[in-house]
């Protein structure tokens, strides 16, 4: 079976070959989280849809060398802008973090240097690889053993200036009067390729995506920032150009060419990376290493919606894995809600699709279930991840087994998602509890699973939901809006009380509801 795929770089669906020849792996390269903030679900929606596409490609055969990088710097408030403008995003956590200190509203025992941004980034860094793992981002659990997989920038900056000097050598970037240095967008005609922007529609938005500031030191308004000489930025370094930091463009190019080497197979983000991120890291990769292409394929993960409006903690529909898990939302619930909708459209994160997707998962555990006592009791135990799982040379094909194929073929076809779950619920409608296929029928669905990756999720974090405050308390927070909204006052009353009992004191206000501990 073959992955097919659509390229956002080409506009067309392909079939995913490694690069390097039949045989090797494929080397996968994601855009991972800013640590200055819990991962909110939408940033999981692009890490959980690459997890899909990894897993497919291993469930048809291929060898996949996966690596996520955890960005502890160089992001700017405004991302939108080539140059990275506003304030750097660890300077505005280290303050939310004072803030929420001196409010009390820190998770509980928490212990932070919320001055000092290596340990602002280490703090949210060790929140997300926690969520990750819990939802079965495999690249998050392998990193407990290869820590290498999931990069950190910050120790990462040498590979970084190495890049700059051979841009620079190469002509395609140049220090300018401003002491900073820039990539000549000129010197790269496809710049524009993956995007669609051309430098002429760049040369006249100038004003709307490029920093004004630096535009006449520049030799083209598009010239995008490869170093910021600062010696009062709050993580700086020493370089050639002075003491500074690195533009968010230069990271992902050194550390991708780093470990997986100058050309990849894949790379993957969400679509807001589409512009100005992954242009740039095509034209300082393929310039620096004298390449074609930098990734053969781009993956790209549309927006989500959540109740059918963007994100936003003003509407009260703003959630991170922390505050579902406050709610006793399972991983599993979460993980299958967020991946069901196909990668290339708009998702609408529900609560009332996660409690269909809760139902979901719990049949199919049921029918796990019950397939291992009909197996256990016919003598025969499942084998998971043996040759036996593909092989039903001594039992008969039921139901699951006999749907295998379509099943994977659902998934080979541009990761059709949910024609894949509607194949296995079909599948496993048709179980019966007399079969004799059992064990080979429950082997095809631990492999069927094996993409899924909900079965063995599917129990309540109420551990984790436990030792933050914040989390429950936003989460009641919604609840109550709710039901304020429905006019359903009494029970907006006995969230109050509830809260009260907690020792949080509500206000509200216009721009909302703010809380304190009393």
């Amino acid at each position: 079976m073959k992955v097919r795929l659509t390229n956002t770089l080409t506009r067309s669906c392909e079939i995913i070959e490694p690069l390097a020849g039949p045989g090797q792996p494929i080397r996968f390269y994601s855009c991972g989280p800013t640590v200055y903030d819990d991962a909110h679900i939408g940033n999981f929606r692009s890490f959980l849809n690459a997890d899909i596409l990894r897993r497919t490609l291993e469930l048809v055969g291929h060898e996949v060398h996966h690596v996520m990088n955890i960005t502890d710097v160089g992001h700017m408030t405004d991302d939108t802008n080539a140059d990275g403008g506003g304030e750097d995003k660890m300077a505005v956590a280290g303050r939310r973090l004072l803030e929420a200190k001196k409010a009390g509203q820190l998770p509980l025992g928490t212990e932070i240097d919320a001055r000092n941004p290596y340990a602002i980034a280490e703090f949210y860094a060790h929140r997300f690889l926690e969520d990750a793992r819990h939802l079965g981002l495999k690249v998050a659990i392998e990193e407990q053993t290869n820590p290498q997989i999931m990069p950190r920038p910050s120790r990462c900056i040498d590979r970084m200036i190495e890049l700059v000097q051979k841009l620079i050598a190469g002509g395609n970037a140049y220090q300018a009067s401003d002491g900073a240095v820039y990539f000549d967008v000129l010197s790269f005609p496809k710049y524009g390729q993956l995007s669609g922007n051309t430098l002429q529609n760049l040369r006249e938005g100038a004003g709307e995506r490029i920093n004004a500031a630096h535009q006449a030191v520049k030799r083209h308004p598009a010239d995008f920032m490869l170093w910021k000489p600062d010696p009062n930025h709050i993580m700086r370094w020493p370089s050639p150009w002075g003491e500074g930091y690195p533009g968010w463009h230069l990271e992902c190019s050194a550390m991708a060419a780093m470990l997986l080497g100058d050309e990849i197979d894949i790379h993957s983000g969400g679509e807001d990376n589409i512009f100005p991120h992954h242009e740039c890291e095509i034209a300082q990769s393929c310039s620096a290493h004298h390449s074609e292409s930098f990734s053969r394929n781009w993956f790209h993960t549309r927006h989500l919606l959540v109740e059918g409006e963007k994100m936003a903690k003003s509407k009260g529909n703003f959630f991170t894995v922390r505050d579902l898990f406050a709610k006793g939302i399972t991983p599993a619930a979460i993980r299958l809600e967020l991946v069901r909708t196909h990668y290339r459209v708009n998702s609408n994160f529900t609560l009332q699709g996660v409690r269909d997707c809760q139902r979901q998962v719990d049949r199919w555990c049921r029918v796990r279930e019950m397939l291992a006592k009909s197996a256990s009791a016919a003598g025969s135990p499942a084998p998971r991840g043996s040759a036996a799982d593909r092989s039903a040379a001594d039992a008969d094909i039921g139901p699951i087994a006999s749907a295998f194929e379509q099943f994977a073929e659902a998934l080979c076809d541009d990761l059709n998602v949910a024609k894949a779950i509607g194949i296995l619920n079909e599948a496993c409608a048709r179980v019966s509890e007399t079969t004799s296929s059992s064990a080979v029928d429950l082997a095809a669905l631990n492999r069927m699973d094996s993409v899924l990756g909900v079965l063995d999720r599917n129990t309540a974090l109420t551990s984790i939901a436990a030792d933050d405050l914040s989390a429950q308390v936003d989460a009641l927070l919604v609840l109550r809006q709710t039901a304020r909204a429905a006019k359903n006052f009494a029970e907006s009353d006995r969230i109050r009380d509830q809260l009260a009992a907690m020792g949080v004191q509500i206000k509200d206000g216009p721009q909302g509801t703010t809380w304190n501990r009393a």
